[in-house]
């Protein structure tokens, strides 16, 4: 299972106006997810209460448990 941790302090992030957030550094975080085979981000398709993840560039559905999850500061 994936730890969600802040990239900075590595906090576990709380949820917090529809996004992540870092109580102790006070910054908001993204979640990105990455394809395992050719490194492009991913499309996230969420329906019927389950998450998949679309590959533009290899045209195919990845699965979640492969996929490359990047925390990052958000902008702004």
């Amino acid at each position: 299972m994936i730890k969600n941790t802040c990239p900075q302090c590595e906090s576990e992030l709380s949820w917090k106006d529809q996004g992540y957030f870092c109580d102790y550094c006070q910054q908001g975080v993204t979640k990105t997810a990455f394809c395992p085979d050719c490194s492009e981000q991913l499309e996230k398709l969420q329906a019927c209460g389950s998450a998949s993840y679309f590959c533009h560039y290899c045209n195919e559905l990845k699965s979640k448990s492969r996929v490359k999850i990047v925390f990052s500061k958000a902008e702004g």
